[in-house]
């Protein structure tokens, strides 16, 4: 069981916290990014296939515009891929 802020979720893994902070990332309008739902992977925030063999997988970004995205560097936003400040409450 995880609790992911005030919701908890049964039956699926704890995924690994790969950091407290989101992560800043410069993107380009039209391409699609695949953020690392596990916090396994070695090139955070995006997947690298670490997540093999267990329940999770990658998250298809589209970036609508170029800009800076946060993405979520703690695996518990609600919003998926994107940062909700959940991590100042782990």
């Amino acid at each position: 069981m995880r609790k992911t802020g005030l919701v908890q979720t049964v039956g699926m893994s704890t995924p690994n916290i790969a950091q407290k902070a989101p992560c800043p990332v410069e993107v380009e309008a039209g391409k699609t990014y695949y953020w690392c739902s596990c916090g396994k992977s070695a090139s955070q925030p995006f997947c690298d296939g670490a997540h093999k063999g267990s329940e999770f997988t990658p998250t298809p970004y589209k970036a609508e515009k170029s800009g800076t995205v946060y993405f979520c560097g703690c695996k518990h936003s609600a919003k998926g891929a994107l940062c909700d400040g959940s991590h100042s409450k782990l």
